[in-house]
């Protein structure tokens, strides 16, 4: 103090008893800090009539817990923060010195729930501070780094390759620039398209199966879940398929559709929980029970539940004829017999009327909707081909006989699985709503509400692993172990909780009448990323055709002419008329009349067309 007069003077007074009450601590007082002060003309603000000031002025201390915290971009940390010295605890909180935070740096609630921005700021070290109510200057901080997010790998296309260079387009979710496509463990040559694409290139000339994952860079740099990946033809697979039996409703015995790595095919059972499960669930009604939608004998005339068969070498391919989603389908021809079961008919014969068929020789799925068989090939709405091998993701936006734009066969609940004492895939089942939107493996939406709750096609739910299935029959239990395991996927608009299965006499209806006492609320929603509205489907290259030859251009009747093409990017290839799905890059014809051959060439990004014509003279 630099001089003693008029007020100053007095403040050296007012002083006085903090001195001693110091003294007195120091000789054995009470261990606190007090303070005795008054002010002209006002109260004492230190007394017991004003608890919310602090009991010491600058003695308010503030300390946030964690002191420091690493945090993915989009993710989220719960801060504490104590105040100590004073009775009034509460806090404000802020980010970098912005109230509650903001967009750029993340958000932060009054309960200290911290949210990260959803791009990386620059620079990516920032501070969460809370400030005591009482005492605007005592204040704690922590210290923030935001991270990269972690990759979500959802789909590769095409799914298989043959040895040698390869180009393959990647979709998924939290895709950042910089990201790496490796191929194990060998980093493939990397673009990034867009935060749900890549597309990526590389050369292999030894066959088998790899495994494919996504790295973010630094800061925070993290790995993806892996998607296998087929190089090199694999006949050991294709014969795999034999083992299925032949005819409608026949054994598979123990041969699963689509690869390991197919969504369809995925153990979801420590999968994340969506954060808006209970909301949606409420949405759909929680005491909806299950309603198996299959069984034995028949309704109407007709079977109870979506009838397949599987067909042989000895099957004719017959051409398809589409009357409503042409553009959307795969041509014919298929291996579909004119009297191969149809969903709902003889009665009441104006439902979807699916018709599904495997190929037990070169591993092909065909299934069609609303299907009429005429004197000499089929009528339908719609037909898709589906690669019994691969991990097929239908070009995105089309349909196919599933509103969702997925292959109906592979969600069935069959006996002959139960039976074997497992289900190892995925269930699909029908919600009253939908919106426009749809999850891969979904492709399509046919939505019939606006409701932000309604279901996206393609979305999962799974049964809750605390819900007891222990007093269920054997047979139901297999079934709800894979509810557990696999979970079930939104797959058309219908009656809500309805489950997707296959006719077969040895099913026992009052049993499986039993599952109706599961509910919707004993499900709950696996987390929905990417999911695709119209606004951000992904978009990408269609396959490549850089040639599409014939051996012979003019024949004479009968004459064999091989066709031959290359093309890239292709997930499978169709030649029509007379041939169909085919594997490899060259099949053989025999023309009977002039012949324009069509090669149709698909991925999930679109179809590519290229023609030749043979002339018979």
């Amino acid at each position: 103090m630099s001089s003693i007069n008029g007020s100053t003077r007095r403040s050296v007074l007012q002083g006085l008893p903090l001195v001693l009450a110091l003294v007195a601590c120091a000789c054995g007082g009470v261990a606190k800090t007090a303070t005795t002060t008054s002010t002209s003309g006002g109260s004492n603000p230190t007394s017991p009539s004003n608890p919310s000031s602090p009991t010491t002025p600058g003695s308010t201390m503030v300390t946030v817990s964690p002191s420091t915290a690493n945090v993915r971009v989009g993710g989220s940390a719960q801060f504490t923060a104590t105040v100590m010295g004073n009775s009034n605890t509460s806090v404000t909180w802020s980010v970098n010195g912005t109230a509650g935070g903001s967009a750029t740096v993340g958000t932060i609630s009054a309960s200290g729930n911290y949210t990260a921005p959803t791009t990386l700021p620059s620079p990516d070290s920032l501070t969460v501070t809370a400030t005591s109510v009482a005492t605007s200057s005592a204040s704690g901080t922590s210290a923030v780094t935001i991270l990269n997010p972690t990759p979500t790998l959802v789909g590769v296309n095409p799914a298989s390759t043959g040895t040698g260079s390869f180009s393959i387009t990647l979709t998924g979710a939290n895709f950042i620039s910089g990201a790496k496509v490796y191929l194990s463990g060998t980093a493939l040559t990397t673009a990034f398209v867009s935060s749900t694409q890549l597309t990526a290139s590389g050369s292999e000339s030894t066959s088998g199966v790899y495994a494919l994952t996504v790295v973010n860079p630094d800061p925070g740099s993290s790995s993806s879940n892996s998607l296998n990946f087929q190089i090199g033809s694999s006949q050991q697979q294709i014969s795999a398929c034999s083992q299925m039996s032949l005819g409608q409703g026949a054994s598979l015995n123990g041969f699963v559709p689509f690869s390991s790595s197919s969504p369809w095919n995925q153990d979801i059972s420590a999968a994340a929980v969506d954060s808006n499960s209970t909301a949606i669930i409420n949405f759909i009604g929680g005491s909806i029970g299950l309603h198996p939608d299959f069984g034995s004998g028949e309704y109407q005339g007709s079977d109870i539940g979506i009838p397949y068969t599987v067909a042989g070498a000895g099957q004719a391919q017959i051409p398809v004829n589409f009357t409503a989603y042409g553009d959307e389908s795969d041509p014919g021809p298929m291996p579909i017999a004119l009297t191969d079961p149809i969903e709902g008919d003889p009665n009441p014969g104006t439902g979807d009327r699916h018709v599904l068929v495997l190929d037990n020789v070169n591993c092909f799925l065909y299934e069609m909707d609303n299907s009429n068989p005429q004197a000499s090939s089929w009528n339908a709405d719609s037909a898709a081909v589906w690669d019994l091998l691969g991990n097929e993701q239908r070009p995105y936006t089309w349909t196919s006989a599933d509103a969702a734009g997925l292959p109906i066969f592979p969600g069935l609940v069959r006996y002959d699985e139960v039976a074997a004492g497992a289900i190892h895939h995925a269930i699909r089942f029908t919600l009253q709503s939908s919106r426009a939107a749809f999850i891969p493996p979904a492709s399509h939406w046919a939505a019939n509400s606006s409701n932000a709750l309604a279901a996206p096609m393609g979305m999962r739910l799974r049964l809750k692993a605390s819900f007891n299935i222990s007093g269920f029959s054997a047979t139901n239990q297999v079934i709800l172990k894979a509810f557990q395991k696999y979970g079930i996927i939104m797959a058309d608009n219908g009656s809500s909780m309805y489950i997707g299965g296959a006719p077969d006499s040895r099913w026992d209806n009052d049993d499986l009448h039993n599952l109706g006492s599961v509910t919707a609320s004993d499900f709950e929603v696996m987390q929905m990323s990417p999911v695709y509205t119209s606004a951000n489907v992904p978009t990408g290259a269609a396959p490549q055709i850089t040639s599409f030859t014939a051996s012979a251009n003019s024949v004479a009747s009968g004459t064999q002419v091989t066709l031959s093409w290359q093309q890239t990017g292709a997930g499978y290839v169709i030649v029509s008329p007379q041939v169909g799905a085919v594997r490899g890059s060259s099949v053989m014809v025999t023309p009977t009349a002039t012949t324009t051959y069509t090669l149709y060439a698909t991925n999930a990004f679109g179809q590519t067309k290229s023609t030749v014509t043979v002339t018979v003279h």
